[in-house]
């Protein structure tokens, strides 16, 4: 499912990026369809920007689809939920006292 979507994405970004780049530019050299010649009337015009703006509604709608096909699966997790991990005690080293059980915490790590 989500390799299907992904070639749809990359197919409406590819149409997307060719169909800005074949409009009419109005100002500057933007543009392959510069002058006017490809598409020069304003019915073409209109329907190029339909065309832009659909493309456009199309690509947000597969990356959000995308987002959502890569979550499904996959649970939350915490790093609140884990234990913690605690150091192994090494041979020299003082023992701690017995109310203080160490926890693993980054500043028992330091110690």
């Amino acid at each position: 499912m989500a390799t299907v979507l992904l070639v749809i994405h990359l197919m409406i970004a590819a149409a997307l990026v060719g169909i800005v780049l074949v409009q009419k530019s109005e100002g500057g050299a933007l543009g392959i369809g510069g002058g006017g010649g490809m598409f020069a009337g304003r019915g073409k015009a209109n329907l190029m920007t339909r065309a832009t703006a659909g493309l456009g509604v199309a690509f947000f709608t597969t990356s959000l689809l995308l987002t959502i096909a890569s979550q499904q699966g996959s649970t939350p997790a915490s790093i609140l939920d884990k234990p913690a991990a605690t150091a192994p005690a090494t041979p020299g080293s003082p023992a701690a006292p017995a109310g203080d059980a160490p926890r693993g915490g980054i500043l028992d790590k330091l110690k």
